[in-house]
């Protein structure tokens, strides 16, 4: 089964789990993942608790003792979800050590609704590398205007970041320029710039599930010839972003002083259409120095049926930038539909966490002492 993500891991692309769970790290079955199917880290997000920990999945005994102490919901979820990213960095460690800090990472999401929140998101992402307490975790921020200027004073007190809800090529940007800006805080505060380590996760599956819908409705054969072909595209000329910017002058500077670069993460890599192949965001994003964090059914397609005949990015700029062309002269707006998917994803996040302090509540309540 492995083969194929064994010449992905080859080709220069870190797989990642998208997905985390107290079942996941007490069964081994996270370990098994790490040796068999070459995953060198794990990414969780408000969903993917919120489903672990509304599911069961092994939460019942802290969740009593929690109650007995009667703490409140929101320190109810930040210990049960700090817990599992220490006991998964603990588990990857032996990575983090092999790689140097470049993989074995675990990532943990600021509290969603803390978005448009600049100095909240910066409390908040120090008090959760607090918390975790672990070298190798990864404190994710979203790519809000807000989140901007946290990324960088988080960058700049020497925080790892995985920043999180990319969706258009000009906010991927700014957030690069977020990143070099903290390393340069972070450098004339005299910290160690190798110890600072940064992923960008660019979406990629939800942009053509909302520009397809748009193609659908225009109805004519140059709409439906493109497609499933709008976020491969988008995310490629994203790579070519990062390249240009990891070229530059401002750049080189940092890197003397032992920077390093903030890898490119392809995120939402499940494929929604069944009428695509099931593993297009893998094999169609194969480049070196990038990470591809997939739900486990993506995993298991890849390493089933994943076909990897090497890099199939940096030869694509000039087809991508058409396709980009084309869906605006047909009418499709690229800034009004990265606007809303970073407004929905964001919307989303929020929901699944106010969800997961809705069914924690109710359990802290069922599973409370009762009165004599």
């Amino acid at each position: 089964m492995t083969d194929a993500l064994k010449r992905l891991a080859e080709e220069g692309v870190a797989i990642w789990l998208d997905d985390l769970s107290r079942k996941r790290i007490a069964s081994g079955n996270l370990a098994e993942l790490i040796e068999r199917n070459h995953v060198v880290g794990v990414t969780t997000n408000p969903s993917i608790f919120q489903k672990a920990i509304s599911g069961g999945d092994g939460y019942q005994d802290r969740l009593r003792d929690l109650a007995i102490r009667g703490v409140t919901v929101d320190e109810a979820i930040r210990m049960v979800t700090t817990a599992d990213v220490r006991d998964a960095a603990d588990i990857l460690h032996p990575v983090f050590a092999s790689t140097g800090g470049r993989d074995g990472r675990v990532s943990i999401e600021v509290d969603p609704r803390l978005a448009h929140h600049t100095a909240a998101t910066i409390a908040e992402a120090k008090q959760l590398a607090w918390l975790v307490d672990r070298p190798n975790t990864l404190i994710k921020i979203p790519a809000t205007e807000a989140g901007l200027p946290a990324i960088t004073e988080v960058i700049g007190a020497g925080i790892s970041v995985n920043v999180t809800l990319i969706f258009s090529l000009d906010r991927y940007k700014a957030v690069i320029d977020a990143y070099l800006t903290g390393l340069e805080k972070a450098r004339a505060a005299g910290l160690d710039l190798s110890e600072i380590h940064s992923v960008a996760s660019f979406f990629v599956s939800r942009v053509d599930t909302e520009i397809d819908k748009r193609l659908d409705k225009i109805g004519t054969d140059a709409a439906q010839a493109l497609k499933g072909r709008a976020a491969l595209a988008n995310a490629r000329l994203a790579y070519q972003a990062y390249e240009e910017a990891f070229a530059g002058e401002r750049w080189r500077s940092l890197e003397q002083a032992g920077a390093n670069r903030q890898r490119p993460l392809w995120a939402s890599t499940g494929v929604k259409d069944p009428a695509l192949p099931d593993t297009l965001y893998v094999t169609g994003l194969v480049a070196p120095d990038t990470v591809n964090t997939m739900p486990e059914a993506t995993l298991a397609a890849t390493g089933d049926h994943g076909e990897i005949t090497g890099d199939t990015v940096r030869s694509t700029y000039a087809e991508s930038r058409a396709v980009l062309d084309e869906l605006a002269a047909l009418g499709v707006s690229y800034d009004e539909v990265v606007r809303l998917l970073e407004d929905e994803g964001v919307e989303k996040f929020e929901q699944a966490w106010l969800d997961l302090l809705a069914s924690t509540e109710a359990e802290l309540r069922r599973l409370a002492p009762k009165e004599a």
